[in-house]
C-alpha cells in the first residue's frame, strides 16, 4: 500500500505550543464518534493532564459541517440486528467515561462547537470550561425522533437550563443556534466561525481565559429564550399527554405546531425522556450518566429504537411505526423499568 492510499485516522492530536489540539477527523460523517475515536481521545486527555508542556486542551472537527454529529447509530443498528450489543455496551461505558473526564479536566478544555453538534457531539463539547460557539453552530439532542433518550450527560445539562427550555429541546428533539445554546446553558462564549483559526493560534502561547475574553463578542438575540414565557407554561410536570394537551390548546400559533412535532416523536421514548429529566435535576453528573447507562440500555433493546433509525437513518421514508403508538397507551410501570438496577452490570464511574 502506498502512503497516497493509507487513510487519515478518525481522530488527529498534535501539540501546537503549550496547546493540545484533538481534531475530530471524519467529515463524511460529520465527525461521528466510533468507539475507537473515544478510546484514543481518552487515552489523549489523560497523558496531556500530566504534561506540564501543555496548559490548554481544544478540540474542534475537520470539515465545514460541523464539530460532530453524535454516535455512529448505524453501528449500534446493526449490533440491535445481529442480537450482539456487546460493542454497543463498551462503547457507552468508554463514552460516558469520558464525558466525566472532560468534565472533570483540570486544565482548560476549549470546545469549539461551530456547525453540527448532536447527541454524543454535545458530551465531548458541553461539559468542557470553555464552550465556544458560531453564528454556524447547530445544537441538538434529537434522540426521541429514534426512540431513544438523551445520553451522554444530555440530560443533567437540559434538566439545569433556565425554565423549561431544555424539556422543549429535548422532546422535540430540535435544534437550537448557538444564541440558544449560550441561553440554554450549553454553552459559554460567541464568535464569528472566521475567528477560529485566531482563537486555536493564540491558544498555543497564552491563557485560554485571556484569550476567549479577548476574541469573544456579543451574542445575537437567542430566539429560543424570547419564545420561554409559553414553553414554561406548556412544558411543566411530568406528564406528556398533559404537555400536548397544553400546546395544543395554547393560543401561540407555535404552541400549537409544537404539539404535532412532539407528538410525532416515539411515545415510549418521550415518557422515559420526561421521567430522565425530571430526576436529573436532583443528580450530580456523575449519578446521572450512570442513570442514562440503565437508560440506554433499556432504549436500545426496545422496539423503537430500530425502528425510528430504520425509519430516519437506512431507509429514509420519515414514517417510523412506534409501539406502543400512542403517548397515553405508555404504562408507568413501562416507564419505570428503565430505571430499575442493571445489578452487575451496573455503569460506575470512579472519577467523580
Amino acid at each position: 500500500m502506498t502512503a497516497e492510499t493509507v487513510p487519515e485516522p478518525d481522530v488527529l492530536f498534535e501539540q501546537r505550543g503549550r496547546l493540545g489540539l484533538i481534531t475530530l477527523n471524519r467529515p463524511r460523517a460529520i465527525n461521528a464518534l466510533n468507539h475507537a475515536m473515544v478510546t484514543s481521545i481518552h487515552e489523549a486527555l489523560s497523558a496531556w493532564r500530566d504534561d506540564d508542556t501543555i496548559s490548554t486542551v481544544a478540540i474542534t472537527g475537520s470539515g465545514e459541517r460541523g464539530l460532530c454529529a453524535g454516535g455512529d447509530i448505524v453501528s449500534i443498528y446493526r449490533e440491535t440486528q445481529s442480537g450482539d450489543l456487546s460493542g454497543t455496551v463498551q462503547f457507552w461505558r468508554d463514552e460516558y467515561a469520558l464525558n466525566i473526564l472532560i468534565a472533570n479536566y483540570p486544565k482548560p478544555y476549549v470546545a469549539v462547537m461551530d456547525g453540527i453538534v448532536l447527541g454524543g457531539g454535545i458530551g465531548i463539547s458541553a461539559h468542557g470550561s470553555h464552550r465556544i460557539v458560531t453564528e454556524r453552530t447547530k445544537v441538538g439532542m434529537p434522540e426521541t425522533g429514534i426512540g431513544f433518550v438523551p445520553d451522554v450527560g444530555g440530560t443533567w445539562l437540559l434538566s439545569h437550563a433556565p425554565g423549561e427550555l431544555g424539556t422543549f429541546l429535548a422532546l422535540t428533539a430540535g435544534s437550537a443556534s448557538g444564541a440558544d445554546a449560550i441561553a440554554l446553558g450549553l454553552a459559554d462564549w460567541w464568535l464569528p466561525s472566521s475567528s477560529i483559526a485566531q482563537l486555536l493560534s493564540a491558544l498555543e502561547r497564552a491563557d485560554a481565559g485571556e484569550v476567549v475574553l479577548l476574541l469573544a463578542t456579543e451574542p445575537p438575540e437567542s430566539k429560543l429564550l424570547a419564545q420561554q414565557e409559553w414553553i414554561d407554561r406548556a412544558f411543566v410536570g411530568s406528564s406528556v399527554s398533559a404537555i400536548v394537551d397544553r400546546l395544543s390548546a395554547s393560543a401561540v400559533d407555535a404552541a400549537r405546531d409544537t404539539a404535532s412535532t412532539v407528538a410525532a416523536k416515539s411515545p415510549t421514548a418521550l415518557a422515559v425522556t420526561l421521567e430522565s429529566l425530571r430526576r436529573a435535576k436532583d443528580l450530580d453528573l456523575t449519578s446521572c450518566i450512570e442513570q442514562e447507562f440503565r437508560v440506554s440500555l433499556r432504549a436500545v433493546r426496545a422496539p423503537d429504537f430500530a425502528e425510528g433509525v430504520r425509519a430516519q437513518v437506512i431507509d429514509k421514508d420519515r414514517s417510523p411505526k412506534w409501539r406502543p403508538a400512542e403517548i397515553d397507551a405508555v404504562d408507568a410501570s413501562l416507564v419505570e423499568a428503565y430505571f430499575e438496577s442493571l445489578g452487575d452490570d451496573e455503569l460506575v464511574i470512579v472519577d467523580r
